[in-house]
This record gives structure tokens, sequence and C-alpha cells, in this order.
């Protein structure tokens, strides 16, 4: 990568980040037009093209949407940041948003590992699993689609039904807190199936996380994998030396 590209690469994350701050702070509410090109380029003292990204990457998530013959305008604002060095509830997050959070069961099973699960869990080949698929809403608004794999052994007393909650409270209320996790966080594009399960347009961007939750013992619990949303909540990473 030439150093011309980093250089712009950086110019336009600081662009993009000028103007996230602006409709954090109440400069660019909902509904607002936003400059052109030049009045932005001439702020920000960067060249039209790096605007352009910026505002673009923006766009993508949702913040601003282009109007043709019209100009851009501000259809969403930055939502609750959460740091990533935490084990989160979407439940309570939502909750804490201000907004009311929902869980929809889309189906639940209780089958052997497959090989990638029993690795990542820990587990003996073929041992017992309860593979759930929900979708977590807020406001009735579809924010994030999960399957979540447990291990049977943790849950063996625990009916179907009682899966329709925060899968954490449900877990902590059996005396197997998740204490810790592991994620990877993947940018992943729409499909069909994902269009339609999260309400949004073919090939809109989404955020994935891959992650395994440990409980107190060290021992994972919780094999998922997430698609969200953008633009709901801001999921922040922590970096420590």
């Amino acid at each position: 990568m030439s150093k011309t590209t980093v250089a712009r690469g950086s110019r336009v994350e600081e662009v993009r980040l000028g103007l996230l701050e602006d409709l954090t702070n109440g400069e660019l509410p909902v509904g607002a037009k936003l400059v052109n090109e030049q009045e932005l380029a001439l702020r920000f003292d960067v060249s039209r093209l790096t605007v352009r990204e910026a505002v673009a990457a923006l766009v993508t998530t949702g913040y601003l949407e282009r109007r043709h013959g019209s100009g851009t305008y501000v259809v969403g604002l930055p939502g609750p940041r959460h740091a990533l060095d935490a084990t989160l509830s979407y439940t309570h997050m939502i909750a804490e948003a201000g907004m009311k959070p929902g869980v929809e069961l889309l189906d639940i099973e209780t089958r052997p590992a497959t090989k990638t699960e029993a690795h990542e869990l820990n587990l003996e080949p073929k041992e017992l699993v309860r593979s759930l698929e929900r979708v977590r809403t807020a406001d009735g608004r579809a924010v994030v689609y999960s399957i979540d794999i447990v291990p049977e052994r943790f849950v063996a007393g625990v009916s179907n039904k009682k899966f329709n909650r925060s899968l954490y409270d449900l877990l902590l209320s059996i005396g197997e807190p998740v204490v810790s996790a592991n994620a990877v966080l993947l940018p992943v594009i729409a499909d069909q199936r994902l269009s339609s399960l999260l309400e949004v347009k073919v090939g809109s961007a989404l955020q994935q996380i891959s992650e395994v939750d440990f409980n107190r013992n060290g021992h994972p619990i919780v094999l998922s994998t997430e698609w969200h949303v953008p633009g709901v909540f801001e999921l922040r990473v922590n970096r420590r030396p």
C-alpha cells in the first residue's frame, strides 16, 4: 500500500469522525442538509475526493442519504456506544438506549454438535447442543439476527420456552453467568435471507460478530454468530497496551 493511499485513508477517517461529531452534538439533526463538498473540503483542509469517500461511508452506514437533484441529508443519528472489551446483553443494551427490547425465537433444537461447534466449545464429537436462532428487536425494529449454540449439559433442565429472553440472564439464573468472551468482527453484505430477517436491502452493509463466551470456570458456554444492522449501536473496540 502506498504512502499516498495510507494518508488519504487517514484523512477520510478524520472527515468521517468530524461529521459524526456534528451528528452527535446536534449540529446536524435528522432532516438537515449537508453543505456541499467544496465547503467541507475547505473546512477539513482536504480534497473533494476525500470528502466524497467520507460521506459515502456515512451513507453506507445509514446516517446520510443522497437525494438526486437535491443534495445529501441526515436520516439517522449515531446510537449509544458500547465497548467490546465487556460482554454485552443486547436486551439490556436496547433498554438502556431508551427503546423497548424484544426477542423473536425463530427456531430452537437439540442436536449433535458439528465438528466446528465441538472444537469451539471443547465438546466431545457429536455431543448434544441447544441451537437457537433469534432476532432481537428495538421498538419493534429488527436490529440483530443471531445463531447461538449452547452445550446441552449446561441447559439440560431448561425448557425451550424459557429461551425467549436474554440468554445471558437465563444463564445467570441457572448459575452459569458469562464472565468473558472472545469475538471476531467482520463487515459483511446482506444476502437475500439476511435482508428478509433484518428488513434491510440486499447488499446493505452489516456487522458480523462471531463470539465464544466463557463461564466463571473458563469453560466455553456459548458460541454465537450475530449480524448487526449499522446505525443502531456503535460498537467500540478498546485496545490495551
